[in-house]
């Protein structure tokens, strides 16, 4: 490849969307979803000390030992995971996916280690695709009935370490999908509109229908991968479910399985 084709980490890498360990994670799940990241660099006095995840901030609201603390006094610094995984500008992007695999996002440092970027799996799939077949990318679906309990849906998702579910209703039949952030979502929610010393017995009367996101985005198994893959970035969405000729679902495709494609 000669050197004017060359991509470098520099011509991919985003600003980079950062949260104060002091803030709380109320701002930071808010942060998270008006600029569409997962997860945020933390900082502390403008160095980066780690990342905060939906998934993290889910964990930290769904524990029965903080229900009698405002999601507002809990501070990222608490939910805070000091791995991460970091490169440089002037490297290439093939070192990318193998990063990437480790973390949904890579902390981008200038020679200083000053932080001055970030790459995360949409920013590498708008100039790098996988060269492979839909089938091979395609992972397989887990379900959950919509009637089902979010604290099942919860256990399910740790025990199992999933982060997305198809939710079914009474007859199978697909009707939405409920993910991390959902679960996320919902849990600030509660925490801040229902008193803690009733938290306990209303939280375990949520369904995964109270929370999940409606309608499902599906394509039929006929839809070109690159063709996915601009919808996905397009929705801003991490998933796209496929169907198959009986309008059932066959599978799923998620940026991770893309980005472990390339």
């Amino acid at each position: 490849m000669s050197e004017d084709m060359y991509i470098y980490i520099k011509d991919v890498m985003t600003k980079p969307v950062t949260i104060a360990k002091s803030a709380p994670i109320t701002d930071a799940l808010e942060k998270m979803l008006d600029e569409n990241v997962d997860p945020l660099i933390v900082t502390d006095n403008g160095s980066v000390i780690g990342i905060i995840s939906r998934e993290a901030i889910a964990d930290k609201l769904g524990k029965k030992r903080n229900s009698d603390i405002s999601p507002t006094k809990i501070h990222v610094a608490n939910t805070v995971s000091v791995e991460y995984t970091a490169a440089y500008p002037d490297q290439g992007i093939e070192v990318l996916p193998a990063l990437l695999q480790h973390a949904k996002i890579v902390v981008v440092f200038d020679s200083d280690h000053k932080l001055i970027g970030q790459v995360s799996y949409g920013d590498l799939l708008r100039v790098l695709q996988p060269s492979t077949s839909l089938k091979e990318v395609t992972e397989p679906v887990f379900s959950i009935n919509a009637e089902e309990r979010v604290v099942h849906l919860r256990r399910r998702m740790v025990d199992e370490g999933l982060s997305r579910f198809i939710v079914s209703d009474e007859n199978g039949d697909p009707i939405g999908i409920v993910t991390e952030t959902d679960v996320a979502r919902s849990m600030q929610a509660f925490r801040q509109l229902v008193e803690g010393k009733y938290q306990d017995h209303r939280i375990r009367n949520l369904l995964v229908r109270d929370i999940m996101s409606a309608p499902l985005i599906s394509v039929g198994s006929e839809q070109s991968l690159s063709a996915i893959i601009d919808l996905m970035l397009k929705k801003k969405i991490s998933s796209v479910v496929i169907s198959d000729g009986n309008n059932r679902v066959a599978g799923v495709v998620t940026r991770s399985s893309l980005i472990r494609a390339l």
